[in-house]
């Protein structure tokens, strides 16, 4: 199996980007995570963008906060898919960083996610691994049932309760 990459522009991003790493080892799928700057340690970022399939990974997931060049620096540097997290910070409540990821060049992808959506960009990654990969697809699947399950447990202590 693929593995895939959780890079963050700062430590300070850990404890968003640990729901990532919580989500990728409950379903099994190899990880490595690192802290490089799009600003402060470019040639090492672009280093590991560059050799990054080659490396045995299937998707990159880049999170930044504030200018958060993360992201659209992994994608000029390999064909691989990204996905951003823009990272809330003081400044700007986090709408800088997602401003900063979601509007790419065209012929410049990045996939992304909801500021501090750690979460949903490992099941996004998931979901990429699982194009090729039947068995990670029947655990996506066995993942939305129970979500379902729980959501339709809800509704119907609420109506027990409310629905006369």
């Amino acid at each position: 199996m693929k593995k895939i990459a959780i890079l963050m522009g700062s430590d300070s991003d850990f404890p968003v980007v640990e729901k990532a790493l919580t989500t990728l080892d409950k379903f099994g799928v190899p990880f490595e995570v690192h802290v490089y700057s799009a600003h402060r340690t470019p040639e090492e970022a672009r280093a590991f963008a560059v050799n990054a399939r080659e490396n045995g990974f299937g998707a990159i997931i880049a999170a930044a906060g504030k200018a958060a060049h993360l992201a659209g620096a992994m994608a000029a540097n390999t064909t691989l898919p990204v996905i951003g997290i823009p990272i809330k910070s003081s400044t700007l409540d986090g709408l800088d960083a997602l401003l900063s990821t979601v509007q790419m060049p065209g012929g410049m992808p990045v996939a992304t996610v909801a500021i501090d959506g750690a979460e949903n960009a490992a099941l996004l990654a998931i979901q990429i691994l699982a194009v090729t990969d039947e068995k990670l697809a029947e655990k996506l699947s066995a993942a939305r049932a129970e979500n379902a399950k729980k959501v339709l447990e809800k509704d119907r202590k609420l109506a027990d309760k409310y629905n006369k």
